[in-house]
């Protein structure tokens, strides 16, 4: 008998290892690969807008490098194991929050950094990630009876408005609507009725000419810039000109790499982060940017491949929360610089310069992979989906 214990730690050792090695094997590396190329996408714009490797391109490679490690480790972490530290997850964004508030950095008239250590932080990015942690855990084992009952819908409605509150004070209208309609997506998912949402947007529309009446003069300019931006085309409509211009300049295949005009000529401002899709289109072309946004798409996709494929519902509403996460990300960037929505500083995940928005957004990806990973795993509790 004194023999068979120690054989009994050898077969328990190598069904651990083994567990390690069926995850890894289950990583989706097609997908991983598809993340280096849009990063790789970025280098090389941001290699451009620099005029070499500094300042921005080296840092977003080591970035990108940092985030990719930190994405497969957390691809490893139990599902069950990340939905237990939800709660305290979302409770260490909102308390980043608060502390933007109280101590954070100003510049160019918001307050929405923290420093810790080396990094500069923005706790609004983080944020979304953690949101859509608390709300999965939320709905996780909602039944149809608790999704039609709105009592039951208040508290998840007060995790979100908790956050947007507190980012709109900063102020950072763009993230804190991304951050709300990130809300009503884990809510549509988890299964919120259409009435409800009809409420909450009526009561959206009543709200809104008071929240103009409160907006900064900042904001309210680039409202009245996207309606008519030629109507003060050296101040507040200079920045949509000038992408609309780039983006027109490229044609079809581009003027070519380190050719652009309005990126090095200094016509086009915050070339690497908010107008870093420009760049690509001025130098690569329509074709450029469309292989862009295809690479783009095909990442949204598989964050709700992954939710549609997921057999547990924290799994499933955890990666509609990443996937319009994303999405949104995508969407309001690119909009913004065509002129479809006003202006706003929202950076193209994996592309734009950006330590916060790296970060995060690999954090985002860490988590879809453990769901994809673990997607046929059991929830201990009863009734969970």
């Amino acid at each position: 008998m004194s023999g068979a214990a120690p054989y009994e730690r050898r077969l328990l050792l190598r069904d651990r290892g083994g567990g390690v090695l069926r995850k890894l094997w289950r990583i989706p590396w097609a997908f991983v690969l598809l993340l280096g190329g849009i990063a790789a996408i970025g280098y090389v714009a941001l290699y451009s807008a620099g005029g070499g490797p500094e300042p921005y391109a080296t840092k977003h490679a080591l970035r990108f490098g940092f985030g990719l490690v930190l994405m497969l480790c957390l691809a490893l972490v139990d599902i069950r194991a990340i939905a237990r530290l939800a709660w305290a997850g979302y409770a260490l964004g909102l308390g980043l929050l608060v502390l933007v508030l109280l101590h954070g950095n100003v510049g160019k008239g918001a307050q929405r950094w923290i420093d810790i250590g080396p990094l500069q932080l923005q706790p609004s990015e983080l944020m979304k990630i953690m949101l859509a942690l608390a709300l999965a855990a939320w709905f996780r084992r909602a039944s149809r009876e608790q999704m039609g009952n709105p009592l039951f819908l208040l508290p998840p409605a007060l995790l979100v408005l908790a956050p947007v509150g507190l980012i709109l004070k900063q102020p950072n209208l763009g993230t804190g609507l991304i951050t709300a309609m990130i809300g009503g997506a884990v809510f549509f998912a988890a299964g919120a009725r259409l009435w409800q949402f009809a409420l909450a947007l009526g009561a959206a529309g009543i709200a809104a000419p008071i929240a103009y009446a409160h907006l900064h003069d900042y904001q309210k300019a680039r409202i009245t810039t996207f309606l008519d931006p030629e109507s003060d085309p050296l101040g507040a409509g200079y920045n949509i000109i000038q992408s609309k211009i780039a983006l027109g300049s490229g044609g079809i295949w581009g003027r070519g790499f380190l050719q652009g005009t309005q990126g090095h000529l200094n016509f086009l401002p915050e070339k690497q982060t908010d107008f870093i899709f420009t760049m690509i289109a001025e130098e690569f072309g329509l074709v450029g940017a469309l292989a862009t946004l295809a690479l783009l798409g095909l990442a949204i996709g598989f964050c709700f491949l992954t939710a549609f494929r997921c057999r547990h519902a924290f799994g499933r509403l955890l990666a509609v929360g990443l996937g319009t996460n994303l999405f949104l990300y995508v969407f309001v960037n690119i909009a913004m610089v065509t002129g479809a929505i006003p202006v706003g500083g929202v950076p193209l995940p994996l592309i734009s310069h950006g330590g916060s928005a790296m970060l995060t957004t690999m954090l985002g990806f860490g988590l879809l992979l453990s769901v994809h990973v673990h997607r046929e795993v059991e929830f201990a509790e009863a009734g969970e989906g």
